[in-house]
């Protein structure tokens, strides 16, 4: 994630913010121009961004803004759309008579809004204009909504394009018992759609591509089973050796998984290696045998797309990041340690990053590829 700055007052600000703590400005994040804007109300309902060239000065609020108060995107007042780029793929959203389903449902876009962040910033197609067979789309469901005719636990998953989310994983007690339960070192919102959209993904860049035989080499034969497999996997649980092959315990359950796992760590590496980057973070130890990190290395601003430098700053990052935690008394912020061959793979996800959506340094995403 960039630092963003109020345009009026040029205060820090945050992707989250609806104002400016300094100057009261309202802010919004316009997706077209990939930054946090201080708007100025029109009579007529629009809002002006000043400081940004023509065509991208005229903005609406999304529609989520002012209603529902669980977004803070604005649209181009050329759009038609009431809702913004984020809002508009979310076709089902929690129940609000239920208690706590606000909170969660702010809580589940505002998860969704940094996955789109990165996704847009990586060029990678959305097809958010776009209907029909595969189309991406969410779905925020509780248990008691009746899905295919019966009431069953919510799972969260992704089939053909629609992307479920249980809204008991925007509950932090709940998602922390679900974790506590399954095992898992990791487990948070942001991280299960970064894993779910890896599926959407897998069907739209892998699936019928010429990348499909190198997929199996590296990740295995997807035609195996899959319920049976995850039948197995949670009978039996991950093969003793999965730390040597794969970059979870869950990724070792499917091809699928495997897949959908390294391209959620992608994604995060990305996420924190722009955080870092935009920051001006690096590291110059005193020793030679010490982590190093330089604060240019912003993987969706680099000319240079040599994963090899990814993973160079990725790891001194890291080291950072666990030791802060640990001196707070808090658990590992990064509980992985990537093996050889989760790193091929990792290199294999980056490849087909680079070849789908090529890296703009310092451009805004294309509207026509969304």
């Amino acid at each position: 994630m960039k630092t963003f700055h109020c345009s009026h007052c040029q205060q820090l600000v945050f992707f989250e913010n609806v104002r400016c703590l300094h100057c009261a400005a309202p802010l919004a994040y316009l997706p077209e121009a990939s930054e946090m804007g201080a708007l100025e109300p029109e009579a007529d309902g629009t809002w002006i961004a000043a400081t940004l060239p023509e065509g991208l000065r005229r903005w609406r609020l999304c529609a989520n803004y002012g209603m529902h108060d669980v977004c803070n995107w604005a649209v181009l007042a050329s759009d038609p759309q009431a809702l913004c780029r984020s809002c508009r793929l979310t076709r089902i959203i929690p129940n609000l008579d239920s208690p706590g389903h606000r909170t969660a449902w702010y809580r589940l876009e505002a998860a969704k809004r940094r996955l789109l962040y990165t996704i847009l910033g990586l060029g990678l197609p959305l097809d958010a204009a776009t209907s029909g067979e595969g189309r991406l789309q969410f779905e925020f469901l509780d248990d008691s909504v009746r899905t295919y005719g019966d009431r069953q636990r919510v799972l969260t998953g992704h089939d053909n394009g629609i992307i479920t989310i249980a809204v008991a994983e925007a509950d932090d007690v709940e998602r922390e018992r679900r974790r506590h339960e399954l095992n898992e070192p990791y487990r948070t919102l942001v991280g299960h759609f970064r894993h779910e959209i890896g599926h959407y993904y897998w069907d739209r860049l892998i699936a019928s591509g010429q990348e499909l035989l190198e997929f199996r080499r590296l990740f295995g034969d997807e035609r195996a089973d899959y319920a049976e497999a995850l039948e197995r996997h949670y009978r039996a649980g991950p093969p003793s050796d999965w730390a040597t092959r794969f970059v979870s315990a869950y990724a070792s359950t499917h091809p699928w998984e495997d897949w959908a796992e390294t391209w959620a760590h992608y994604l995060h590496m990305i996420d924190a290696l722009e955080t870092a980057s935009v920051a001006g973070l690096s590291l110059q130890p005193a020793r030679r045998d010490e982590p190093t990190l330089d604060e240019a290395a912003d993987p969706l601003r680099r000319t240079d797309p040599d994963f090899g430098a990814l993973l160079a700053s990725w790891y001194p990052l890291t080291y950072v990041l666990n030791n802060l935690n640990r001196g707070l008394g808090l658990p590992d912020s990064y509980p992985f340690v990537l093996s050889a061959p989760a790193i091929d793979k990792l290199r294999f996800v980056h490849s087909i990053v680079v070849r789908m959506g090529p890296r703009r340094a310092g451009s805004t995403p294309d509207p026509a590829r969304a």
